[in-house]
């Protein structure tokens, strides 16, 4: 399709057309919008935030294109800050929330700087809202909204793909793709996302151009690893990655677990990660705390395994254990840069599945081990393995009772029958005074 003949006439949207209530859009962003054109420039609502109003979903991403230049949005207002190097953007800031104001780009991609691989570094050239929608990503983000007319300008026939529920690539698709191969995954995350089929040619380029991926800086593929797996579709997210063969782009070492000669096994590491996924998905509809290093933790569990079982042919356990960590999270931070933060986290999730099985013939080591403050995202991917199938069913309903009746402590993990009943009733639990529990320390612990 060429794109940019399509530009020059462009389909208008009335607000009775459209239907776009202009009460559900954010109101600081309608601001900033009217106080750039009070200032003599074009401003529109655009991207993310039109596409969902349209698809009667909660409209979020509150982004703005104009004609103003970067320095100009700034002067106009003092909580702006300037980022970013590739294209300058203008952020304004209320607090945590950011509207994001873009200056209209040119369309020529000759001026645009790339490296050898074809991949854009440099691209800050501007130019009109004619020029910029054909340097958008697909049709159904490049809509722009006059906040003034509430009239919506549709270049690319993007009413025409939401109606069909089809995600288009503006453009030559493997040209997109090499100039930004990021654009693979935000393929895969607004299919899963938005419920909607790749247009043919979008998804056929995608096998061709998939190993691009490997260039990408390891930063950058974590920041689009969290808007993959915990923006609340997870599962989806997962089953596109997997059937575009862009998740060993990603996790090259889990892939080749899931292709497992051992069916049963690779079995249990999809089943794994299917579990920690769908468990997530649940935790962000219910307003809980998530943390990707709980996803991270079950997507290299198998992997983990596997590692440790070789070492453990010529080390003792805690010591394979260990080096086993080491050796997956190096091996995974060489494609997404996992901060070392997380990587403490996700060393303690697995090596306190071990004193599962040996603190329950101790109470200080029960005591110790409750009061730890990753205690409760151990504990809660203690369940996901056992949902996985591994035969965990005693060691979870002696710690989820250890945990209901923190001031009763449990005898050995061995001499527990497992009925909760009988068990408060003192026959099968010795009652030795309340296990102390930093209550500070048990919050951090709870937070996923």
């Amino acid at each position: 399709m060429d794109y940019a003949a399509n530009t020059q006439t462009a389909r208008i949207y009335t607000r009775e057309e459209h239907q776009i209530d202009a009460e559900r859009l954010d109101r600081r962003a309608m601001r900033i919008a009217h106080q750039l054109i009070d200032a003599g420039f074009e401003a529109y609502l655009v991207g993310g935030c039109l596409r969902d109003s349209l698809l009667s979903r909660e409209p979020k991403d509150f982004d703005i294109a104009t004609n103003a230049r970067p320095e100009e949005v700034a002067r106009l207002f003092r909580n702006c800050r300037l980022i970013g190097r590739r294209f300058r953007l203008a952020h304004i800031h209320f607090g945590r929330n950011i509207i994001e104001v873009a200056t209209f780009r040119a369309g020529a991609d000759e001026d645009v700087k790339t490296d050898s691989d074809g991949h854009v570094i440099e691209d800050n050239h501007y130019g009109t809202m004619e020029d910029d929608v054909v340097r958008r990503d697909f049709t159904v983000n490049a809509l722009y909204y006059d906040p003034r007319s509430e009239e919506l300008i549709d270049y690319l026939g993007a009413m025409q793909d939401l109606q069909q529920q089809v995600l288009r690539l503006i453009g030559e698709p493997a040209a997109r793709y090499t100039q930004d191969p990021v654009r693979m995954l935000r393929a895969a995350r607004f299919a899963a996302k938005l419920d909607m089929q790749l247009e043919t040619q979008t998804e056929a380029a995608i096998g061709v151009c998939a190993e691009g991926l490997k260039s990408v800086p390891p930063a950058r593929l974590f920041d689009e690893t969290q808007k993959l797996f915990m923006s609340g579709y997870g599962v989806k997210s997962y089953e596109q990655m997997k059937r575009l063969q862009l998740f060993s782009m990603l996790f090259p070492d889990v892939a080749r677990v899931l292709n497992h000669p051992n069916q049963a096994f690779a079995d249990y590491a999809d089943r794994v990660i299917r579990i920690a996924l769908s468990n997530t998905d649940q935790r962000i509809a219910q307003d809980k705390p998530v943390t990707i290093a709980f996803l991270f933790a079950a997507f290299l569990w198998p992997v983990f395994q596997l590692q440790y079982q070789g070492l453990l042919k010529s080390r003792d356990w805690h010591s394979a254990m260990h080096e086993a960590v080491d050796l997956v999270l190096i091996a995974a931070a060489e494609r997404i840069s996992i901060p070392v933060r997380l990587r403490g986290m996700i060393r303690e999730m697995w090596t306190l599945q071990a004193r599962f099985d040996l603190t329950g013939n101790s109470q200080r080591k029960t005591r110790s081990l409750l009061s730890h403050p990753r205690f409760r995202a151990a504990y809660d991917f203690l369940l996901v393995r056992e949902a996985a199938g591994e035969p965990l069913a005693e060691s979870v309903r002696w710690w989820s009772y250890a945990q209901k009746e923190s001031g009763i402590v449990p005898m050995a993990l061995n001499e527990y029958d497992g009925d909760f009943e009988t068990a408060s009733k003192g026959n099968h639990l010795e009652r030795k005074g309340k296990i102390s529990v930093n209550k500070r320390r048990a919050r951090r612990g709870r937070r996923r």
